[in-house]
């Protein structure tokens, strides 16, 4: 594993009053090979999503059509290898938001000893803007967007890779919601075909979001060794 040369702190810009612990530079390589490594897992599940959730979607529009053309036994095992993976689905997703948040920190700390002054949230917001109801929907997009700017030299200040990122993320996390809200109140065959194109409509934009996210991880992580190697501007 390649690892950053260690920088010295830099002095507080005294921003946000008492100076908290002094960033260091630390490698975020084998943290990114993690979480691009779960994002693949990710993408694996929601394939099996997608192909189980299209299996019941054919076995309900033939249950629709006719109704002797279906048996008991065949949705029954519909049913349980779409439960099975979207149980595999969250799991996934569950392992990769854990690994993700711990390289976005580590990212964020180095940009403080990049930039100190380039940063318009504190540390902690990295790890807890993602949790906090509303704010999750664009707090972290703000740190993500000072953490770019401070790895960033000329060459690569274009902001595109990360919003668009972002935005399939906000559009999968509100359209999943709701397609899985719909897909709990569904109580006919009609009902749940139609909710399960729903969630099949999400895990495309899952998908998409993740492999956008692949590449966010890649480049966020390249800029922060090649900036390091760089070492300081002069």
């Amino acid at each position: 594993m390649s690892h950053l040369p260690i920088a010295p702190p830099p002095p507080s810009s005294g921003r946000y009053g008492p100076p908290g612990p002094q960033p260091v530079l630390r490698s975020p390589i084998g943290l990114s090979k993690a979480v691009m490594a779960l994002l693949g897992l990710v993408i694996v599940a929601d394939l099996f999503a997608l192909w189980q959730g299209n299996r019941s979607y054919q076995l309900l529009g033939r249950l629709l059509d006719d109704l002797g053309s279906v048996t008991a036994q065949e949705i029954d095992r519909a049913d349980s290898l779409y439960g099975a993976s979207g149980i595999v689905q969250f799991v996934a997703t569950v392992a990769t938001a854990a690994v993700f948040v711990v390289w976005f920190h580590r990212t964020r700390v180095n940009a403080e000893v990049f930039a100190p002054d380039y940063h318009t949230k504190k540390r902690a917001w990295a790890i807890w803007g993602w949790f906090v109801p509303v704010a999750n929907l664009w707090f972290p997009r703000r740190v993500a967007i000072d953490i770019w700017n401070a790895s960033a030299d000329a060459r690569s200040r274009s902001r595109a890779l990360l919003n668009g990122w972002w935005a399939l993320w906000l559009v999968n996390l509100i359209f999943g919601r709701l397609a899985g809200q719909r897909y709990s109140r569904a109580r006919t065959a009609g009902e749940i075909k139609g909710a399960l194109a729903g969630l099949m409509a999400s895990d495309v934009f899952n998908i998409a979001a993740a492999v956008l996210a692949i590449l966010f991880v890649h480049r966020l992580t390249r800029m922060q060794h090649e900036k390091a190697l760089r070492g300081p501007a002069l």
